[in-house]
C-alpha cells in the first residue's frame, strides 16, 4: 500500500489508442475513457499485507444474491464433444431449492426452454467467465457482476467450464486454459436468440486468459463489443514457477489449489474413470496443482510436460490479436500476472488498469486461477471497512456503462488489418500460431 490504504494506478495505452465517439458525436479515446471510468484504489489499511487480504477473503463469504436459471448445451464441435452448462440471470428467486445445483440457481423448466428465451430487446448482456475451478455461484463473480444487474439495464449468463458448478462431465472432453470451444458456441447462440443485445465479454483469472485467448482467436470477427479482464495470470508457465519459488507458495497456496482440482476430480471419478484413460488412484494423491496439471492436462491433451502446456495455453501474445476494446486490470504486487509482460503500446485496442498495491509475494494470487484472489483480495476489503463498492466492482460498472450507453458502437471501427504480424527477411510472427493445433469450427 502506498499511504493509509490509497494506492496508485498506473495506466498502460497505446502511444495511439482507439478513437471512440460518443453519441452525441464527441470524440473519445480508450484512454480518455479509462482514465474517467477508473476510480481512486482505496484499500483496508488494517489489512496491510498479501495473507492478511486472502485469509480476510477466505473467510468473507458475503456477496450480493445473483438468481439463476441453467440451460445445458450440447457441443456443436464434433472434436470436442459434450456438454456444457449456462447460467442466465434471472431477477426472479425461484421457488423452490434444486440441491442438485449450486445456491440460488435453478434449470429453465422443459416449458420455458420449448416456448424459447429468445428476446428481441437491445439490452446490454455479459458473458461472464469464472475462475479456476469456481462457477456462477462464486464471491468474487457475483461481487463484479451485481452492480449492473441491480440496475435493471444489463442481462449476463455465466459459461461454467467442463464439470465446474455442479455441472455434468458426459464425456473426456474436458476444460483448459485454452477452452474457448464452449464459449465461442455460446456467443453464437446469443447473438441467433438475441439479435439486437450487443454483448460484452467479462473474465476473472482463468476465465481471463480463456477471454482473452477467445478474443484474440476472433480477431477482427469478434461479436463482442468490448471486454474487460481481471486478473489475467498472463504468462501460466510463470506463474507456475513462482508458487514453486517460495515457501509459502508451494507448501499453502499451490497445495490448495491442488487439492482444489484433486477434489473437482473426486467428484466427477465415475465419469473420469468411464469416459477417459485418467488413472483415479493416481489422481488422488497428488498435492499440488501443477501435479494436477502434469497428469491430467498433459493425458488429456498430448501436452509433454506441464510447462508445455502453460506455455502454449497462455494468453499474453493472444492479447496482440485483439480488435474490440479491451481492459484489462492487474495488480502489481502480484509479479507474474500482474500485466507487465503483457503491455504494449502497439496496438491501440487494449488498455491496462495496473494498481500498485500491498507488499509483493509470490502466493495464491500468482497462480493460474489465483489472479482473481489477487485483484479481489486486494478490493474485497473496502465494503466492509468504507461501507462503498470493491474498487474492481466500481471499474468493471463505470466501463462496461459507459461503451454500453455512452459509446456509439456503431462508430467502433475494428481494425480490419492484421497489424500484429511482423516481418523481417521471410520470418513471419503470428501471435495465434499454437503448438496445438485446435480447430475454430
Amino acid at each position: 500500500m502506498e499511504w493509509f490504504g490509497r494506492a496508485n494506478v498506473d495506466f498502460h495505452a497505446s502511444a495511439t489508442p482507439i478513437k471512440i465517439s460518443e453519441k452525441d458525436g464527441s470524440p473519445r479515446t480508450l484512454l480518455d475513457i479509462c482514465q474517467e471510468t477508473v476510480p481512486p484504489c482505496q484499500l483496508n489499511p488494517l489489512l496491510f499485507n498479501g495473507h492478511l487480504q486472502t485469509c480476510w477473503t477466505a473467510a468473507n463469504k458475503e456477496a450480493p444474491p445473483v438468481h439463476y436459471k441453467r440451460q445445458i448445451f450440447e457441443a456443436e464441435h464434433s472434436g470436442y464433444s459434450g456438454s456444457f452448462t449456462v447460467d442466465f440471470f434471472t431477477p426472479e428467486e425461484a421457488k423452490e431449492v434444486d440441491e442438485t445445483l449450486p445456491e440460488r440457481t435453478t434449470y429453465f423448466s422443459d416449458e420455458e426452454l420449448a416456448s424459447g428465451i429468445g428476446s428481441d430487446d437491445t439490452r446490454p448482456m455479459l458473458v461472464v467467465l469464472h475462475g479456476l475451478s469456481g462457477g456462477s455461484h462464486e464471491v468474487y463473480l457475483r461481487h463484479g457482476i451485481s452492480p449492473l444487474l441491480e440496475s435493471g439495464a444489463w442481462e449476463a449468463c455465466v459459461v461454467n467450464s467442463r464439470g465446474c458448478a455442479m455441472s455434468k462431465i458426459t464425456t473426456g472432453i474436458l476444460y483448459n486454459a485454452r477452452a474457448t470451444w464452449d464459449t465461442r458456441q455460446l456467443v453464437r447462440y446469443l447473438r441467433k436468440t438475441f439479435p439486437n443485445r450487443p454483448l460484452f465479454g467479462l473474465g476473472f483469472s482463468l476465465g481471463a486468459c480463456i477471454l482473452t485467448n477467445y478474443l484474440g482467436e476472433e480477431g477482427a470477427n469478434c461479436p463482442l463489443k468490448a471486454a474487460i479482464a481481471c486478473a489475467n495470470p498472463w504468462n501460466l508457465e510463470l506463474s507456475s514457477k513462482a508458487l514453486k519459488r517460495t515457501f509459502i507458495g508451494h507448501n499453502l497456496y499451490s497445495r490448495v489449489l491442488g487439492t482444489a482440482m484433486k477434489k473437482l476430480a473426486e467428484t466427477h471419478r465415475t465419469e473420469i474413470e468411464k469416459f477417459t484413460d485418467l488413472n483415479m488412484e493416481e489422481l488422488t494423491k497428488l498435492t499440488y496443482l501443477y501435479e494436477f496439471d502434469r497428469v491430467v492436462q498433459c493425458a488429456a491433451w498430448g501436452y509433454p510436460t506441464e510447462d508445455a502446456y502453460y506455455r502454449d495455453a497462455s494468453s499474453v501474445d493472444s492479447v496482440l490479436a485483439i480488435r474490440i476494446p479491451y481492459l484489462a486490470i492487474n495488480c502489481t504486487d502480484d509479479p507474474p500476472s500482474h500485466g507487465q509482460s503483457a503491455k504494449s503500446k502497439r496496438i491501440p485496442m487494449r488498455f491496462f488498469v495496473v494498481p500498485r498495491l500491498a507488499d509483493t509475494w509470490d502466493g495464491l494470487r500468482s497462480a493460474v486461477g489465483g489472479g482473481t484472489a489477487n485483484l479481489f483480495v486486494n478490493t474485497l476489503a473496502s465494503p466492509r471497512f468504507y461501507g462503498s463498492l470493491t474498487n474492481c466492482c466500481i471499474q468493471i460498472t463505470n466501463f462496461f456503462n459507459y461503451m454500453a450507453f455512452k459509446a456509439d458502437l456503431t462508430k467502433i471501427e475494428t481494425d480490419k488489418k492484421d497489424n500484429t504480424r511482423m516481418y523481417h527477411a521471410g520470418a513471419e510472427f503470428d501471435p495465434m500460431r499454437r503448438k496445438m493445433a485446435v480447430p475454430l469450427a
